[in-house]
Formats: structure tokens, C-alpha cells, sequence
């Protein structure tokens, strides 16, 4: 890998600056805003921050770069797919509940949903999270999508989770400032009592934490390098590239000699099928 000092260096700050995003998140609700409760008051609203500074920033930036690290390379894409898309679900489901806490606060309080831009945001963010989550599944994970498909989508599904990404961090921001401006009256927050300052301090390590990850990701010498196709012989002379589905069979060791056999006289069996059926991949 090119700049591997540079890029684990990167690495570390970024899982450093996530992780202490969390703590200060739970650190505001707990010290300053009177814990985490599930009873319609305002330690249920609490949850809200908390999960989704977890998931949905820490969690989600996390997946981003699974794929980027170098001492998974050796891993089948399979398994990193998996893994990928797990955080990804995980993030989605908190910030499910993240919402339904919001709701159910503004409900039991008599106060208004959706009328703020940081709520038309947000939602639009989850929104267009899970449509990312289920097109990713159907498209990327399940091996129904043709060949073509994919290498059509993947640019598409690249820049949206890169933009939904941003869009959280911008929600967030959003979020942060919109609730100290309710919450602090005396003093108000333009008097930068200490919370104020606290939660400016989280949101600028949630800023941190973005720009870390979109870096990560967006650099084309980090990205995963193609995984080695094995060739495998056709009837007829010369050699067929084995598919993504065979070149995924492989876990993180290194296989044996009768493993590599074994999913090579399988490979030679399924590649036949496939180019009967002139669907031969280039994943």
C-alpha cells in the first residue's frame, strides 16, 4: 500500500476522534442534560444524540473504510461485503430508534414534529440511508444483479453513501446548535456558558471526524486492490477467468493446497455454466 504510515496514522486519529465523539455525547446527556430514560420525557429524548452520534456517524464512517484497510486485502470481498454491509444495518437501526425517541419526546410534550431544517434533513438522510442499505443488498450482496448492473450502480452507490455521509455530519451540526439554542436560557447560549462551549467542542469532532473519513475514502492508492482471479482451463484451450462468486469461497488465512483445488475444480464448473450462458464476470 501507498503511504501505509500515512493512511494508519489517518486511521488512528480518525478512530480516536469518532470514539471520543461518543463519549462526549454521552458525557452532555448525562452530566448536563439529566441522563437516558425511555418514559416520553427528556432523558427519552436524550437517546437521540447519543445514537446517532454513535451509528449513524461513528458506526457509518467506520464502514465507509472497511474496505480500505490493508490487512483485510487478504480477506474474500464476501466477507467484507458482510461486514460492510452489518455496520451499516446497525447504524440504520439506531438511527430508527434515534427518531422514534425524537418523536415520542415531541409528542408527550406538545411539541411540533418535522418544522425545522435540521428535521427535513435528517429524515431526508434516513431516507435516502435506507434506500442506499436495501439497493446495496439487492445489488451488491445478492447474486441475482447482472454483471453490467453492477459496474453501473457501484459509482452511484460510491458518491451517494460519501453525500448521505456528509449530510449527517450537517444534520448533526444543525441538530447541536438547535437544541442549545431551546435548552439554554439562563444563561442563554450566546453566552457561552460552559455546555455551550462542551457541545461546540463535540460538534467540532464530529467536523473532525468527517473530513478524516471522506479523505480515507476518497484517496484512489488506498482504495482495495482487485482480487487475483484464479485461470482455470477451458475445453477448448486457453484459459477462463474465474468469477467474483469463486474468488470470494477464500477466509483471511491462507488456504491449502487441497482447498485451492478444491475451489478451483469448482470455479471450472461454474465458470462452464457461465459462459454458456455469455455472463462471465469482470467483478
Amino acid at each position: 500500500m501507498e503511504d501505509y504510515g500515512r493512511f494508519l496514522a489517518l486511521l488512528v486519529s480518525a478512530l480516536l476522534v469518532g470514539f471520543m465523539s461518543v463519549i462526549f455525547a454521552l458525557v452532555w446527556v448525562f452530566h448536563y442534560r439529566g441522563g437516558l430514560s425511555w418514559d416520553g420525557g427528556a432523558g427519552e429524548f436524550n437517546w437521540h444524540p447519543v445514537l446517532l452520534v454513535t451509528g449513524f456517524v461513528f458506526i457509518q464512517g467506520i464502514a465507509i473504510i472497511v474496505y480500505r484497510l490493508p490487512w483485510t486485502w487478504k480477506c474474500s470481498k464476501l466477507l467484507m461485503k458482510f461486514i460492510h454491509a452489518g455496520l451499516n444495518t446497525i447504524a440504520m437501526i439506531l438511527a430508527i430508534v434515534s427518531m422514534v425517541a425524537a418523536f415520542e419526546f415531541h409528542n408527550a410534550s406538545n411539541i411540533p414534529n418535522m418544522y425545522s431544517l435540521h428535521s427535513w434533513i435528517g429524515l431526508t438522510a434516513v431516507i435516502l440511508y435506507s434506500l442506499q442499505l436495501l439497493l446495496g443488498f439487492a445489488v451488491f450482496l445478492l447474486p441475482f444483479a447482472p454483471v453490467p448492473l453492477r459496474a453501473a450502480l457501484m459509482p452511484i452507490h460510491v458518491y451517494s453513501g460519501l453525500l448521505i455521509f456528509a449530510t449527517v455530519i450537517a444534520s448533526c451540526l444543525m441538530g447541536i446548535t438547535e437544541k442549545l439554542l431551546f435548552s439554554l436560557q439562563n444563561p442563554a447560549y450566546s453566552a457561552s456558558p460552559p455546555e455551550a462551549i462542551f457541545v461546540n467542542c463535540l460538534g467540532l469532532l464530529i467536523v473532525i471526524f468527517g473530513a478524516l473519513i471522506l479523505w480515507m475514502a476518497s484517496r484512489p492508492h488506498w482504495k482495495r486492490p482487485p482480487e487475483e482471479i484464479p485461470k482455470v482451463p477451458r475445453p477448448n484451450g486457453g484459459t477462463l477467468e474465474g468469477t467474483e462468486a469463486e474468488s470470494t469461497m477464500t477466509d483471511c488465512s491462507n488456504a491449502d493446497k487441497s482447498d485451492v483445488g478444491f475451489n478451483s475444480e469448482a470455479a471450472r464448473k461454474r465458470n462452464l455454466k457461465l459462459d454458456e450462458a455469455g455472463q462471465r464476470s469482470t467483478m
